[in-house]
């Protein structure tokens, strides 16, 4: 079976899903959310800094769970376009204020 090269937009999404998982993740360890969700260690490393864009759903799933992450909000948040939070323009007055 030939796998299809991820296109961008898949990319980002699992960039965006790795990050959303480990804001959740808080100061809880790596370790122990992995382990509790049944995956390996490396696995989730993998997902929380994007280098697996597309992970199973069941791994998704039993990490979101260990969690507490609702799947229809983290479904939600990475199918929403993506704010440009990061792009700060100069605005008189304001210039540490975020501008979307």
């Amino acid at each position: 079976m030939v796998r299809l090269p991820l296109t961008p937009a898949e990319v980002e999404r699992g960039r965006r899903l790795g990050a959303l998982l480990r804001g959740a993740r808080g100061d809880r360890p790596l370790v122990a959310t992995a382990l509790d969700a049944g995956v390996s260690p490396e696995t989730l490393r993998k997902i929380e800094s994007g280098r697996v864009a597309t992970p199973a759903f069941s791994t998704v799933a039993a990490v979101a769970r260990v969690l507490g992450l609702s799947l229809d909000a983290l479904w939600t948040e990475l199918h929403t376009p993506a704010a440009p939070s990061d792009v700060r323009q100069p605005v008189e007055g304001a210039s540490d204020r975020l501008v979307s």
